[in-house]
This record gives C-alpha cells, sequence and structure tokens, in this order.
C-alpha cells in the first residue's frame, strides 16, 4: 500500500501530555515542562527526565489502514546493565493495537559519575492492517527516552482530522514510580492504565529521582488545565535524603499554595509513598550500584535530628491534609500510596524500590477505583 507523507506542524496532529513543543514540517520534540523551567533546573538529570516522553502521545482521528512513523529515540543505560526499553505504542480507540521496540537511537551512557552519548540513527515504525474505517489514533511515546518524531506518513487516499474527544484533565506529579521505566510501554505506567480507566487527559510530571517538590514546577501548574491534580511527594525526598521534617511540611504547604492560588476549588490529592523496605523505618540516602541495586546509607541518629522515613512521610502528610481542610479546602484529599503497593505486594519490587511492570497495571486499577469510590466523595464533603 502506498503511503503519503503528513507534515508534522499539521494542525490535525494533536501533541499531548507536553507544556512545550517545538515543531516544524519535519521535526515534534517535546518536553513535559514549559521552556522557561529550563532556566530553573537544579540539575542535568532534571531536564534529561522533564525530556523523556512519559505519557506523551500524538493524537488523530483517520481511517487509514497503516501508519510509518520515524523516530529518533536517546534511551538511557547504566553500565554493566541492559540499556532501558524505548517502546512506541499505537492505541486505537483506546485499545492497545501494536507495540514497537526501538533501539537504533542514541544512548546516554552513566558509568558512576561519568556520561556519555552513544550515537545512533532514527527507527521507522510501520503499524500494518489496521483495519479500515475512522479510528481515534493515540500514539504514545517511550516513557523512558528523549524522543524525536521526524516523519509521519498514512496510507495515501486516508483522512486525517483533529481528535474530537475533549475528556476532563487530569495533572500528576511525582517521582521515578510515577514515570514509570520499568512499565511493559508508556500506555502501561500506572498513571496512563489509571487515566483510560477514568477517561481522563494525562499529563505525567513524574521525573525519575527528581520530585522534590520543586516551586518552578508548582508554578507550571498553574498554566495548564486541571480538573484532577494528584501529587505523590516524599519518595525522592526520603530516598537522597534532602530534607528534614519542618522543611518539608512547609515546602508541601508552599507547592499547595501556589497551585490553590490559580486553581482554588479543582481536586488535589496528596498521595503518599508506596511501600519501600529500605526507607520504612530508617532514612536515605540511598546509592545505586551495579546490577540496579539499591543500598540504604546507614545514619540511625539522624531521626533524632528530624531525618525522614517513608512512615514519618506519610504521617506528615496525613496531618497537613487534615490540617488544611479543617482550615477550608474540602477540596484537598490525601491518599495512603500503600493502598496502592502496600507490604504484601513486596515482591512486585524488582529492586525493592521499583514497580515492575504488573505492579503498574494494578497500581493504576487500584488508584482508578479509590478516586472513583473515595477520593471524589471526601472532597465534596
Amino acid at each position: 500500500m502506498s503511503l503519503r507523507a503528513i507534515p508534522l506542524d499539521d494542525p490535525a496532529i494533536a501533541v499531548q501530555g507536553a507544556l512545550d513543543v517545538t515543531r516544524s514540517a519535519g521535526l515534534i520534540r517535546a518536553r513535559r515542562l514549559p521552556a522557561w523551567t529550563r532556566a530553573r533546573s537544579p540539575e542535568p538529570a532534571f531536564d534529561l527526565m522533564a525530556g523523556m516522553t512519559s505519557g506523551v502521545r500524538l493524537a488523530f482521528e483517520t481511517d487509514a489502514e497503516e501508519i510509518e512513523l520515524e523516530v529518533l529515540e536517546t534511551g538511557l543505560q547504566f553500565v554493566g546493565e541492559p540499556r532501558r526499553d524505548a517502546t512506541v505504542e499505537l492505541m486505537i480507540n483506546g485499545e492497545l493495537a501494536r507495540r514497537h521496540q526501538l533501539n537504533t537511537g542514541n544512548t546516554i551512557v552513566v558509568d558512576g559519575q561519568a556520561v556519555r552519548v552513544d550515537g545512533g540513527a532514527p527507527s521507522l515504525v510501520r503499524f500494518h492492517d489496521l483495519g479500515p474505517g475512522a479510528k481515534t489514533v493515540e500514539i504514545w511515546l517511550p516513557q523512558s527516552a528523549l524522543t524525536e518524531v521526524r516523519g509521519l506518513a498514512l496510507s495515501s487516499t486516508a483522512s486525517l482530522e483533529a481528535p474530537k474527544a475533549t475528556r476532563p484533565a487530569w495533572v500528576h506529579y511525582g517521582s521515578s514510580i510515577s514515570h514509570g521505566m520499568e512499565a511493559a510501554g508508556p500506555g502501561s505506567t500506572w498513571p496512563a492504565v489509571a487515566a483510560a480507566a477514568l477517561g481522563l487527559d494525562l499529563l505525567n510530571l513524574g521525573f525519575a529521582g527528581q520530585c522534590q517538590i520543586d516551586g518552578f514546577v508548582a508554578r507550571a501548574l498553574r498554566g495548564v488545565r486541571a480538573d484532577l491534580i494528584t501529587l505523590k511527594l516524599g519518595a525522592n525526598v526520603a530516598g537522597l535524603d534532602t530534607m528534614r521534617r519542618r522543611v518539608f511540611a512547609e515546602a508541601v504547604h508552599s507547592f499547595l499554595d501556589t497551585v490553590r492560588d490559580v486553581h482554588p476549588g479543582t481536586p488535589i490529592v496528596v498521595i503518599s509513598p508506596i511501600y519501600c523496605s529500605l526507607l520504612e523505618d530508617a532514612p536515605g540516602p540511598l546509592t545505586r550500584e551495579r546490577g540496579a541495586r539499591y543500598v540504604p546509607v546507614a545514619r540511625p541518629a539522624a531521626l533524632a535530628d528530624g531525618a525522614l522515613t517513608l512512615r514519618i512521610i506519610r504521617m506528615a502528610l496525613s496531618q497537613l491534609v487534615d490540617q488544611r481542610r479543617a482550615a477550608g479546602d474540602k477540596a484537598l484529599s490525601y491518599l495512603d500510596g500503600t493502598t496502592l503497593l502496600g507490604e504484601a505486594d513486596a515482591s512486585d519490587l524488582s529492586d525493592q524500590l521499583h514497580p515492575n511492570p504488573s505492579a503498574h497495571v494494578y497500581m493504576g486499577m487500584r488508584f482508578a477505583d479509590l478516586i472513583r469510590d473515595t477520593v471524589i466523595l471526601q472532597s465534596a464533603d
């Protein structure tokens, strides 16, 4: 079947899940935070994670029976470990239709403190035999890579229209567990699973290792459409030992105040960390060793100085939300992260820290059920 090239700046192609999009006839490059936040980025690792396309997708309506995509991914590899999977997924009418592994692009290689980039080449991704008739298409870009789309082609006589459906907007902020590099694909991270179950338009601001309750992230949220905001806080703060309890509580208050300035009545759910045996009762930091093994640094005396464990963080967040609700913010709720993944599920933490692919799926479904049945009702009290 012959194909026709589609200019990537065609307005019928929606780029969803990103707040900074560079596009021309031959390029789409997406970053999940606005361009102005680059000047606030505290370290190169943050900018790398913000550039990874977790939750970013191209969306359009078409009757094409064949779709071809040219894409250059820049993946991530730690020395001594396999390169992180970089997967493109094709969703048709909300269902996974095809999955394609990318392996020819650039690779960022991390060896302790040393970092290098091994060059690569673009991939041509072909989706055949998609069937006749109109369909809503979403092409989900890799959650674990920087991604450049360099070409799109459809069946030669295929229609192309902008997506018609407008869904409620869900903005989620979190750590690597929300970023979802360990998920089976970009549509299988727990936020993506939950968004599909709830019929929400997801903006996933999960940044691996970089969820530090940064003020510039809160300011970025002020400018986005949001019918639901969720903040999964504490895992990186404990894992990197970046705050004490006094500063942590103030940082969360300030983050919420900044968001509330322009989203005064939007439901906000503060989610505490999922279970992690390494940090439940001991403070961080954790160090990463070869073989994807995390090791805590023993510092028992630090607890007396206000160091944070996951149990302490859960208690602090619960109390903070209660305090703000008592002061009048009835659209604010608290969700204990261990209801998504608890001690009984610990075998699904492949490295004692990150959920495996199956855990991402049930976490997403559990979250959807809790939001449906509990959190929204609490917010309306």
